[in-house]
């Protein structure tokens, strides 16, 4: 299975013109992968990713997922916010048991298993019965991060989902996620947009840059060579990582563009 992406623009209107976000995108996303999204703000990090959940529409060009076009959401693939986006009237485990049901009604008797198996690994099972606004921006975060693996997607697609946590809770949710992915789930791909140099290179297996208008929106695609599993205290000291820091810098550096 791949993910796939050929020839895509996307752009919207603005004052009577069309202005162009995304530009000529083409990329392919291997089973076992995890692909990061990086660049500045107005960059279609964004974009691309709602793109690729069948949430927006492309101009032109296309995506496919294992030879089959992406045109609209689907259970395949589950979509993590930076906002948490959980229902707030339904507690922890509900949010989770309800996407399980909804997404696979076919499972619809056991999703209190499955909520219970992946609320437990991400460390909230005693707290199944809290609201979302009972709990911290971690915990919401776990929950949905729970609630995404639960649906049981063949690809998983983040948009900075820790861009809104403190450093230490984002340290322990990267090693949470990567936990889940490679001994909890049967997710084949996972794609994240990040603002994080280093969170990039510690989770990635590649690294897509995108660049702001006028060029073509992907102006590097770097591979991360270190082995797993990374350790975020040694791995800086790994020449890899440097080399692969400096690039990303400097190749940021020549696109930039004014944050949105």
């Amino acid at each position: 299975m791949t993910l796939d992406v050929s020839g895509l623009w996307k752009g919207f209107t603005h004052d009577g013109a069309r202005q162009w976000v995304l530009r000529g995108v083409d990329l392919s996303v291997r089973p076992g992968e995890l692909v990061s999204l990086i660049g500045h703000s107005g960059c279609g990090k964004s974009t691309l990713i709602k793109v690729l959940g069948g949430l927006v529409a492309p101009d032109a060009g296309a995506v496919t997922l294992d030879g089959e076009a992406v045109t609209a959401p689907g259970p395949d693939r589950a979509m993590v916010f930076q906002s948490y986006s959980l229902l707030p009237r339904l507690s922890l485990l509900d949010n989770v048991r309800t996407a399980i049901r909804s997404a696979r009604p076919e499972r619809r008797d056991e999703a209190g298993a499955i909520a219970r198996r992946y609320l437990t690994a991400v460390g909230l099972w005693d707290a199944r019965d809290k609201r979302p606004h009972q709990v911290s921006g971690g915990m919401q975060q776990r929950t949905a991060v729970a609630r995404a693996f639960a649906v049981e997607p063949r690809v998983l697609l983040l948009d900075e989902p820790f861009g809104a946590l403190d450093a230490l809770t984002r340290a322990r949710l990267q090693a949470q996620l990567i936990e889940l992915w490679q001994s909890e789930s049967d997710t084949e791909i996972v794609v994240m947009v990040t603002h994080g140099i280093d969170e990039a290179i510690l989770l990635s297996d590649r690294i897509v840059v995108l660049g702001n208008p006028p060029g073509p929106s992907v102006t590097d695609v770097i591979p991360v060579e270190l082995p797993r599993p990374r350790d975020r205290v040694s791995v800086i000291d790994d020449p890899h990582y440097r080399e692969i820091q400096t690039r990303l810098l400097h190749t940021l550096t020549a696109h930039t563009g004014e944050a949105a």
